[in-house]
């Protein structure tokens, strides 16, 4: 599915919320229940996020040329929205998370529902994600 149906499918699903606040707090709580557990060995200093309020571990692995994110948080919210951007950008080219407009997160009015610090540690995921699929392309680049 194409990046821009998954983050369609996503602003349809939070469109049936309406602009009920604390029902779009608890679904992106529901959503953080979802996601697998991080093996506790991926918990490390190394791949904690630095900008998140909470503590968030992302880990990346290169398949082919796709990129696999696997990530966990000590908070449900904050899981919640780790788990939305590796919907989105989970399984894509290095290429297609570089380029990647993430329309999702403004269209269902993500600045509303979270305060400054949750933003400012969603921008430092973003960019964290970003700068694996920097890396992994630079890798592939010298491979070929």
């Amino acid at each position: 599915m194409s990046l821009n149906k998954v983050q369609d499918q996503i602003v349809d699903e939070f469109s049936l919320l309406g602009d009920d606040r604390e029902s779009t707090i608890f679904y992106i709580m529901e959503l953080g229940q979802k996601l697998p557990a991080l093996a506790e060995e991926h918990m490390t200093e190394q791949n904690l996020i630095k900008g998140c309020q909470s503590k968030v571990w992302l880990t990346a692995d290169l398949d082919g040329n796709r990129i696999n994110f696997k990530a966990d948080s000590n908070t449900d919210i904050t899981k919640g929205l780790i788990s939305l951007l590796i919907r989105v950008l989970d399984g894509r080219t290095p290429d297609e998370i570089l380029s990647a407009e993430l329309t999702f997160i403004e269209k269902i009015g993500m600045g509303g529902i979270i305060g400054s610090q949750r933003s400012n540690g969603l921008t430092a995921m973003i960019k964290q994600m970003k700068l694996y699929a920097l890396a992994y392309k630079t890798k592939l680049a010298q491979k070929a």
